[in-house]
C-alpha cells in the first residue's frame, strides 16, 4: 500500500505542480483565453493565490516523506488540495457542466484517500 500511496502522491505532486504552475507564471490575460474552467471569472489575485496553493501543496505531498522530517504534514497538505479540488469541481460544474467536473472529482478522492491513509500511518504528534 505504501507504494501505491507514494506512486500516488508523486503522480499528483507533478500534477498541482504544473496546474500551480502554470497559474504564476502565464499572464492573466492568457489564462482567461484558454477556456474552461478559466471562463467562470475569478479575479487575478485569487487565481495567482489558488496557484500558490497548489505549488505549495505538491511540495507539501513529498518532501514530508523524502526527507523524514514532520511527516504528519503530508496528510495536511492532501486536504488542503482536497479543499482547492472541491472548488475546482464547482467552478467546472458551473462552466462546462457535470461531465468535465468528472476529472476533479477523482482526484479529489485520491487526495482524500491518500490523506486518510498517510493519517494513519503519521498521525498527529
Amino acid at each position: 500500500m505504501n507504494v501505491v500511496l507514494w506512486i500516488l502522491q508523486v503522480l499528483l505532486a507533478l500534477l498541482f505542480l504544473f496546474a500551480g504552475g502554470t497559474k504564476l507564471i502565464m499572464p492573466l490575460d492568457v489564462l482567461i483565453q484558454q477556456g474552461s474552467p478559466n471562463q467562470v471569472m475569478l479575479p487575478g489575485w485569487f487565481i495567482r493565490f489558488i496557484g500558490v496553493v497548489e505549488v505549495l501543496g505538491a511540495l507539501g505531498l513529498i518532501l514530508p516523506g523524502l526527507l523524514k522530517n514532520r511527516q504528519y504534514l503530508t496528510p495536511l497538505a492532501a486536504l488542503g488540495l482536497a479543499i482547492v479540488m472541491v472548488g475546482a469541481v464547482v467552478v467546472t460544474i458551473m462552466g462546462d457542466g457535470v461531465r468535465m467536473a468528472i476529472a476533479p472529482f477523482v482526484i479529489l478522492l485520491l487526495l482524500l484517500c491518500i490523506a486518510y491513509e498517510r493519517w494513519r500511518v503519521y498521525p498527529h504528534r
